[in-house]
């Protein structure tokens, strides 16, 4: 199976994207507003020039206290995003997830930001190829 498989099952939704200038109170506000998990940071809504997640503001929050609401994201963002394409194969993502502990990865095409996957839309993709095996299988046995 490939990435571009997920993301057809996901459907087209809009990937949120921040500017880098932009303050991790803004951040805060667009990930409660899409309740999402993870925003992919974009100075120009295409390219990927990092990642920012629920738990780097959790822990630059730990270390720098309030202050850091009025931050700007490029402070707290990964710059070094982990990518795939639409042609990838699934379970290299999965192993990449796991071995990388990352939850959100962005999908890109000829370097522009294509779609997002997460662990849940991996995770949901395997509990529906195991129901659609498991009912072959009964049907298999019950003929």
């Amino acid at each position: 199976m490939r990435i571009s498989d997920v993301v057809r099952r996901k459907g087209s939704a809009e990937v949120v994207t921040v500017r880098s200038d932009a303050t991790v109170t803004e951040l805060l506000a667009l990930l409660s507003e899409h309740r999402i998990g993870a925003v992919v940071v974009s100075d120009d809504g295409g390219s990927v020039h990092g990642i920012v997640s629920e738990r780097d503001i959790v822990r630059h929050l730990h270390t720098d206290g309030a202050a850091l609401l009025h931050a700007p994201v490029s402070q707290i963002m990964t710059a070094e995003v982990h990518t795939c394409t639409p042609d990838d194969v699934l379970d290299d993502l999965e192993s990449a997830m796991t071995e990388r502990r990352i939850r959100h990865v962005p999908v890109v095409v000829d370097g522009r930001l294509h779609a997002i996957v997460s662990i849940g839309d991996v995770v949901k993709n395997r509990i529906t190829d195991l129901q659609a095996e498991r009912d072959q299988l009964r049907d298999y046995i019950q003929s």
